[in-house]
């Protein structure tokens, strides 16, 4: 079975369902859904962080993360939540220069909430369509007029590249990338085992 590795980037002070949400429909889409408990998920999931040790989320929640920035392996998939941090990890050199490394590398490049913003300062957005949080909107409107921001949807998918609304949207476009690799009825079997409406529409919901 091929299997996809999938990074999710975590910072201090990240919105804990942006990098939670996305991590659970990963984690748990099967293939085969009659055979769940055989199978593992094609998808192997690690967490990436600047430094060593636990990163502090929203609300105090520690996570351990698998990799620093610089001892990350290859990955497939590359996934930027949001959050509060994001105010301050966008003046972060560092991390945007990893960030728009692995964005050129990886096959899909995702963000969830105003991560998107994250994309836009390492300049991988520019020219293209792109949404976040609705409360973000107009700062990311103002930050990067060469981006198309995109009120109405819930994910926008530009080339390689998907962005999402804010932080439950994540789980949306988390579906949409198994979509992409394993076929909607993989995509739907995932969503009813979560016991999450599949997204019929891609309207944004507020």
């Amino acid at each position: 079975m091929t299997s996809y590795r999938v990074g999710i980037l975590l910072f201090p002070d990240v919105e804990v369902l942006d990098f939670c949400g996305p991590y659970e429909v990963f984690s748990v889409t099967r293939l085969h859904e009659e055979r769940r408990r055989e199978e593992p998920s094609p998808f192997e999931v690690v967490l990436v962080a600047e430094e060593p040790g636990p990163v502090t989320a929203t609300g105090g929640l520690r996570v351990l993360p698998d990799h620093r920035l610089v001892s990350c392996p290859p990955l497939d998939i590359l996934v930027v939540p949001g959050g509060w941090g994001t105010r301050k990890e966008i003046a972060n050199e560092r991390l945007l220069a990893w960030i728009a490394e692995r964005g050129a590398q990886v096959e899909t490049l995702a963000s969830v909430c105003t991560g998107a913003l994250l994309l836009g300062q390492a300049g991988l957005l520019d020219g293209r369509r792109a949404t976040t949080h609705w409360q973000s909107l107009e700062w990311m409107r103002r930050s990067f007029p060469a981006v198309t921001v995109e009120e109405a949807l819930q994910v926008v998918e530009d080339g390689h590249i998907l962005t999402s609304a804010g932080i439950s949207a994540g789980i949306d476009l988390a579906l949409r990338v198994v979509m992409r690799y394993c076929g909607e009825e993989v995509a739907r079997a995932t969503a009813r085992h979560m016991e999450y409406p599949f997204p019929e529409h891609n309207r944004r919901r507020i």
